[in-house]
């Protein structure tokens, strides 16, 4: 079996609330997996050979004609590149729109007294200090919410939903050019996307 996990080339466990980084070459497959179900794996992509081209949910929202992504859908860059190819997933779709947690947004959204929670947005800064190359706060840009249910209403209208996601569900990726990815497995206790329940996913990358 290809993508059995016994042969991966990089294996690793993310706690809830932690962050992660790892440089994904052209070619290789890289699968994020939902161990205990419904939790919510904010992800950034960046071109290794120029940061300044990154994931865009508008290009790929626009390239897809869809709002959530499934098996063969494909992470289109702010440049108009093809980052990543959707593979394989058995959680059914993903949010493009929902962003990420702030200090900021967690004491708009919920209380004054949030603003000290752990967030996503810092998450995704202390991944990026783990490399030498220089990107920072002005670079945090759109985002995925793998296994977070966002639905849309026919108005148009958003909102944090249960999730559909269930222990063992993953989604797996090819990598079309070298890749930085950084995740923050997202702590937020305040809203459904975790269950109220930030739980650990699993990193893996195979050639």
């Amino acid at each position: 079996m290809k993508f059995h996990p016994y042969n991966a080339i990089y294996r690793e466990i993310v706690e809830a609330g932690d962050n992660w980084s790892y440089i994904i070459k052209a070619g290789q497959t890289f699968r994020i997996v939902d161990l205990e179900g419904n939790q919510a794996a904010d992800t950034m992509f960046y071109s290794l050979a120029n940061t300044d081209e990154r994931y865009s949910a508008q290009a790929t929202i626009n390239h897809q004609n869809n709002v959530y992504l499934s098996t063969g859908s494909q992470l289109v860059s702010n440049l108009g590149n093809i980052l990543l190819t959707i593979t394989e997933d058995t959680c059914g779709r993903h949010d493009t729109i929902g962003g990420a947690c702030s200090a900021e947004s967690n004491s708009v959204r919920y209380d004054l007294q949030k603003i000290h929670m752990h967030n996503c947005r810092d998450s995704f800064l202390a991944a990026l200090r783990k490399h030498s190359i220089e990107l920072g706060k002005k670079d945090l840009d759109s985002n995925i919410n793998f296994f977070m249910n966002v639905p849309i209403s026919p108005n148009g209208k958003s909102e944090f939903s249960d999730g559909i996601s269930e222990a063992g569900k993953y989604v797996q990726m090819k990598a079309e050019t070298d890749i930085l990815c950084i995740i923050s497995n997202c702590p937020q206790l305040n809203n459904p996307c975790n269950a109220y329940n930030p739980t650990p996913i699993e990193l893996i990358v195979w050639n």
